[in-house]
């Protein structure tokens, strides 16, 4: 599995978001973009790192940064989850994994003491000409955001 590093040009990727529209990466060339990967919709982990995005959107999008959630999830279920859960920005379905995998965010991880194949949860800072700023992969739902705006000198 490969695995992005910062200086490597960000794979390019058009997914369906939660109402089936199409949204492609480069169609944000010019903005900084958060990309983070998350194994699955309306489960608690993803649920609290998802409303930690929602609710750090107006600070991070002052500071230039778009965010976009991409998981292996249907648009029908990335629906309810946004709907429940008021997320306001794009959720991404990649149901082939192929994003996943062009980022090394699908592959063998340990959970619970076995290791099996699936989501792993990373995120991806993304600059204006489409480099990787910023790869961080295994990271913990809870507290995320958070770091990653320390990471980012926003929370100076």
């Amino acid at each position: 599995m490969t695995r992005l590093s910062p200086g490597d040009a960000a794979p390019d990727f058009t997914l369906p978001d939660a109402d089936g529209r199409d949204v492609a990466l480069a169609d944000l060339r010019g903005k900084k973009v958060i990309v983070y990967f998350y194994p699955a919709a309306m489960t608690p982990g993803c649920t609290k790192q998802a409303c930690d995005f929602r609710d750090s959107l107006d600070s991070l999008a002052a500071a230039g940064y778009a965010v976009l959630g991409i998981s292996p999830d249907k648009p029908e279920k990335l629906a309810k989850f946004r709907e429940r859960d008021a997320v306001t920005f794009p959720l991404l379905s990649d149901t082939s994994r192929e994003t996943l995998q062009a980022y090394g965010a699908f592959g063998e991880k340990t959970m619970y003491g076995k290791t099996v194949t699936g989501v792993i949860r990373s995120t991806f800072v993304i600059d204006e000409e489409g480099r990787i700023e910023l790869a961080q992969y295994n990271v913990k739902a809870t507290g995320h955001v958070a770091k990653l705006r320390r990471d980012l000198g926003l929370d100076a």
